[in-house]
C-alpha cells in the first residue's frame, strides 16, 4: 500500500484563507499519514498560495484494498449515528466491491448505525441477491444504489439517509444556494431530483434518480425524502453527506433570519474547485475518522478474513 507521497497542487484563491491554515514555506502533520501539507507562495500568481497534501491510499492487490474500503464504511456508519445523521432503519450506506465491480457492500436491514461492524456487512449483486452475509436486504437500498453505482462507475461508495435537515430542506424542492464557503462545494454540482412517488421499491424510480444525478454531479435532494452523496472513495461521499446536511441547515436559518446574500458565481466555482474537490473531500472525512476510531477502536479490528470473498 503506498500513497503517502503523491501530492496534488490546489490554488487558495483567498489569500487571507491560506494564511490562516498555516504561514507559507512551513509545514504540519497530516492526520497521521506521513505525507506532508506544505504552503509555499504561487509566484505566478503574487498574493496567492499553494498548497499539497496526502493523496488517499493505493493498493496492489484485491483484499487488502477490499478490506480497507469495509472498514471505511464501518467507520462512516459510526460516523453517521455519533452526528445522528440515521433515522431507525431508513438510510444506506454502499462501497463497491473492488474485484467485483458489479457487486456493492451494504449495511443489513434493520441493524442500527452504531452497532454495524465488518462482518456484518452484506455483498449484493446487480440483481440482488445476496452472495455473502445471511442477513436481509432493504429493497430500497438495492433499487437506489444498484443503479447509481452501474450508472457511475467513478463512484466508488454512495450515501443516503433521511437526515434531520436534509429532509427538512427537501420539501422545498429547490437546490442549496451559495451562501457559504462549504455551500460551494456543491454549487452547481447537485440537483434536485423532484416529486415523491411514495418508498422507492422499483427499479424504474432508481433509474430515474442514477439520471438526475447524471455523470458529474456528486449530490441529490431527493424533494421530501433526504439526501443521497456519491464519491470516488467512502470517505469522500461520507463528507459530502455530513457537509451537504449541514449546509442544509445554514440555509434553513439564514432563510429563518432574512434574505441569504449569495457569493457570486465565479468565486462559487473557484471556491468549489478547492473545497469541493475529489481529494479535499476524502481529505475533509479524515478528522471524522480518527475521532471515530480513537472512541471506538473496534471499527480498526479487522482480519485477513474481511478481504476475502465467500460463496
Amino acid at each position: 500500500m503506498d500513497g503517502n507521497n503523491e501530492t496534488k497542487t490546489i490554488h487558495y484563491y483567498d489569500e487571507g484563507a491560506a494564511a490562516t491554515a498555516a504561514t507559507p514555506g512551513t509545514s504540519s502533520s497530516s492526520n497521521g499519514n506521513n505525507g506532508k501539507l506544505r504552503f509555499t507562495e504561487d509566484v505566478e500568481n503574487p498574493g496567492k498560495f499553494i498548497f499539497t497534501m496526502p493523496r488517499p491510499p493505493t493498493f496492489d492487490n484485491f483484499e487488502d484494498e477490499r478490506r480497507h474500503r469495509k472498514q471505511r464504511l464501518v467507520a462512516a456508519f459510526r460516523v453517521f449515528a455519533k452526528l445522528g445523521l440515521d433515522e431507525g432503519v431508513a438510510g444506506h450506506l454502499t462501497c463497491r466491491d473492488p474485484e467485483l465491480t458489479d457487486h456493492f457492500w451494504v449495511n443489513p436491514f434493520g441493524l442500527s448505525f452504531s452497532c454495524l461492524t465488518i462482518k456484518d456487512l452484506i455483498l449484493v449483486d446487480e440483481k440482488g441477491t445476496v452472495v455473502q452475509g445471511n442477513s436481509a436486504l432493504n429493497a430500497a437500498a438495492f433499487v437506489i444504489h444498484s443503479k447509481i453505482h452501474a450508472a457511475r462507475p467513478d463512484a466508488i461508495a454512495a450515501c443516503h439517509s433521511h437526515s434531520m435537515h436534509g429532509k427538512a430542506f427537501s420539501s422545498l424542492g429547490v437546490p442549496l444556494l451559495p451562501i457559504t464557503q462549504d455551500a460551494c462545494i456543491f454549487y452547481e454540482h447537485h440537483a434536485v431530483f423532484p416529486g415523491f412517488n411514495g418508498v422507492v421499491a422499483d427499479e424504474v424510480e432508481g433509474a430515474r434518480m442514477a439520471e438526475t444525478l447524471g455523470d458529474s454531479r456528486k449530490a441529490l435532494i431527493l424533494q421530501n425524502h433526504g439526501l443521497l452523496t456519491v464519491g470516488k472513495s467512502v470517505d469522500e461521499a461520507a463528507f459530502w453527506f455530513i457537509a451537504l446536511d449541514r449546509c442544509c441547515r445554514a440555509q434553513l436559518l439564514a432563510m429563518a433570519a432574512g434574505e441569504p446574500r449569495c457569493i457570486s458565481h465565479q468565486v462559487a466555482l473557484e471556491s468549489r474547485d478547492t473545497v469541493g474537490s475529489t481529494l479535499a473531500g476524502w481529505f475533509s472525512f479524515q478528522p471524522y475518522y480518527q475521532q471515530i476510531t480513537k472512541e471506538q477502536p473496534d471499527i480498526l479490528e479487522v482480519d485477513d478474513e474481511d478481504g476475502k470473498i465467500h460463496y
